[in-house]
């Protein structure tokens, strides 16, 4: 059975809510184009916002371009239409990342629109959490929600988190040492204006400084001084989730994009904030380690911060139009 074509307003409607996936420094690498003829929407990665220095392979645009295509799924299938994908469809293209036809309705057993609720509330928090203990039967849950998608959700042991802390903040030393790795941060954070732009992390997105450093919050400040910014003390004990893949292309990329928003949304609707924590995975030799060798996870992709606290604040999007092509 063949449905109707999209209205534009729909497809409008449908990128919107693609938009709202988190990416690197709320890069937004992506670029969508709707073919009608098709009831088609593909969705390219965009090399001109890739982070040069912190993402050399993409690998990050990747797993940003696949989060952003989770939430289109789920958006198409609130919408009533069946997001039938294929991941890189053009062996020629590769910033050809993916095909969503929209032709057919949504099958009867599909489970994705339950999440559409959690698209929008969805934002990096990146203020103390609590400290209260995550039920077993969440994190069952999570680890679920990563499978669906493909990938691995590992909940560390006690000396696993330690030795995650450690690999983190030995990640941000080596940044604080390289100036080509400061000036991309500045450059995409705490940006005059950045709330009007549309893109990259504005200065009330930060969160406070830590008194302690026991929380692995990314200090996007970088020893600049921000004006109202205060200090607090974050949680002694983090609650880290690993999300991984078995193999480290760009089809595991997107993978691990898709599995990653489809746990932030889940998380989202069990009432947990959460923040990523990325800076590892930008050292090789660091991201190597962040795995634990007693696991069959080969390769982590995101380390996420999970707990009970304060939502973070929204954070700008560029408009629709910037980024949709009507074909």
């Amino acid at each position: 059975m063949t449905t109707e074509p999209l209205e534009a307003t729909v497809v409008t409607s449908l990128v919107r809510d693609a938009t709202a996936a988190p990416s690197v420094h709320n890069s937004q690498p992506w670029r969508f184009r709707y073919l009608a003829a098709r009831c088609t929407i593909r969705l390219f990665g965009d090399p001109e916002r890739a982070l040069a220095r912190s993402d050399p392979h993409r690998r990050a645009l990747h797993l940003g371009c696949g989060a952003a295509l989770f939430n289109l799924r789920v958006a198409a299938a609130r919408a009533g239409r069946e997001p039938d994908t294929v991941l890189l469809p053009d062996p020629a293209d590769p910033w050809l990342l993916a095909e969503v036809r929209l032709d057919r309705p949504v099958r009867a057993d599909d489970d994705l629109a339950v999440l559409h609720p959690a698209i929008h509330r969805r934002h990096t928090s990146r203020f103390p959490f609590t400290g209260e203990d995550i039920p077993a039967g969440v994190l069952d849950g999570l680890r679920a929600a990563a499978r669906m998608e493909g990938a691995r959700l590992r909940v560390p042991g006690a000396w696993h988190v330690q030795e995650v802390l450690h690999l983190l903040h030995d990640a941000e030393s080596r940044e604080s040492l390289d100036p080509e790795a400061r000036e991309e941060l500045r450059r995409w954070t705490g940006m005059p204006g950045s709330d009007s732009s549309g893109e990259g992390v504005p200065a009330n997105a930060f969160g406070p400084r830590q008194h302690d450093v026991t929380a692995p919050v990314r200090d996007f400040a970088a020893g600049r001084t921000m004006a109202g910014r205060g200090s607090a003390t974050f949680e002694k004990r983090p609650q880290l989730v690993l999300l991984g893949t078995s193999h480290d292309g760009p089809v595991d990329w997107l993978t691990a994009g898709q599995a990653l928003e489809r746990v932030l949304l889940q998380a989202t609707l069990d009432g947990l904030v959460t923040s990523l924590t990325s800076q590892a995975m930008e050292w090789p030799e660091l991201r190597w380690a962040l795995r634990d060798p007693a696991s069959s996870m080969g390769h982590v992709q995101m380390v996420i911060r999970l707990g009970y606290g304060p939502e973070g604040p929204k954070t700008p999007r560029r408009p629709v139009e910037d980024v949709l092509e009507l074909a």
